[in-house]
């Protein structure tokens, strides 16, 4: 019983900070790409989205992430290029 309970916390703390490590990253893109406000939800989704990308991306590029800074700065990259391209098809559409 006591190792469900742990890891039902576990679970849901691991799912806390994925959505405030979400909501940093896209609120932080959303500065970079100016204009490109999507609400909390859409920066927790563009957020978790952009790290995704760039988690796949990155290495394929043989750029190498070490520390927590910067894997910050890769999300951030990865989720700028996300709102971008919703840029553009809000543009087109």
């Amino acid at each position: 019983m006591e190792q469900t309970v742990g890891t039902g916390v576990g679970l849901l703390v691991g799912l806390l900070i994925v959505i405030v490590f979400g909501a940093l990253v896209g609120w932080l893109a959303g500065l970079v790409v100016k204009g490109s406000g999507l609400g909390l939800a859409g920066d927790i989704v563009v957020g978790i989205a952009g790290a995704f990308l760039a988690g796949f991306v990155l290495p394929r590029l043989g750029i190498g992430v070490d520390s927590a800074v910067g894997s910050i700065i890769a999300a951030v990259i990865g989720a700028v290029v996300i709102l971008l391209i919703v840029r553009l098809i809000r543009r087109g559409a």
